[in-house]
């Protein structure tokens, strides 16, 4: 691992971008299931976001082609509540307008899982507190997966249609074609945190977080990203003069990068973009 990390260990997830063909059919999931609210909206695109802070850019393309099989990509988005009783009126708002495809305890988090009308996963958890957090002897953390006891849950909702200030992208998972290139990019080039690796998943993050960054092998996919999707995430790193001084330094590590309105982007082994951007 790179002894100073170019992703600084106060980094966290900002946006994620998604290419849709059916912009109003998918503003309807995310504000009715997931229970972001609309912050901006034009013809072809929209913002949305809990509070004051942007989540989500969904881009209209309808001529854009649907995901492969094959294709690498987002697995998927996973907005982080800051309550359980939050995730308690999200299971209320996906029993009520979607379909619910899972449900799992990680030991640091609990977690529901479906899909937007697009075919893009989505992932609405919680953290329980970190204090909790089960730990190995080198002080990685551990996840792990048992069935969440959804019923007893729901008896926790708040009721709310919306979710609360404080809701954030936690984390983003990714489909990838190669453990060992993805490991080398994130965790030895970016110097991200490998928090936990299996033989074909790895979880890894800024700091001390359980994970920012999922990845996995588990569907075979090999070809780069493109079409319908994921467009890019992005990384918040701070202020202007932090995010300089991260762009000098991925140049110093040979990892090209290209201007964005908010910032700057850069390409992971399988295509998918990464953008950084200042608070």
């Amino acid at each position: 691992m790179t002894p100073s990390p170019l992703v600084l260990d106060t980094a966290r997830i900002g946006r994620t971008a998604l290419v849709v063909a059916n912009l109003d059919e998918t503003v309807e999931f995310y504000t009715d299931v997931v229970g972001l609210t609309v912050q901006t909206r034009d013809t072809n695109a929209a913002t949305l976001g809990a509070g004051e802070t942007p989540l989500l850019v969904l881009t209209e393309d309808e001529e854009a082609p649907p995901r492969r099989r094959d294709q690498t990509g987002l697995f998927h988005t996973a907005f982080l509540l800051p309550t359980r009783a939050a995730l308690g009126a999200a299971l209320d708002r996906i029993r009520e307008h979607a379909r619910l495809s899972g449900a799992s305890d990680h030991y640091v988090s609990e977690a529901l899982y479906l899909s937007d009308p697009e075919g893009n996963g989505v992932e609405i958890y919680w953290d329980r507190p970190r204090a909790e957090w089960p730990r190995a002897d080198d002080g990685t953390i551990e996840i792990g997966t048992i069935p969440l006891d959804v019923d007893e849950l729901a008896a926790q909702s708040d009721g709310s249609a919306d979710a609360p200030a404080g809701t954030t992208v936690g984390h983003v998972h990714l489909e990838v074609s190669s453990i060992d290139a993805s490991k080398a990019f994130y965790v030895d080039t970016l110097g991200l945190r490998l928090q936990t690796e299996m033989p074909s998943a790895l979880f890894v993050a800024a700091g001390d977080y359980h994970h920012h960054l999922g990845l996995n092998t588990w569907n075979g996919r090999t070809r780069p990203p493109g079409g319908r999707g994921l467009a890019w995430f992005e990384f918040v790193v701070g202020d202007a003069e932090t995010l300089a001084a991260v762009r000098r330094r991925l140049a110093d590590a040979d990892v090209s990068t290209t201007d964005v309105a908010d910032g700057f982007e850069v390409g992971d082994p399988d295509g998918v973009s990464l953008r950084f951007c200042a608070q």
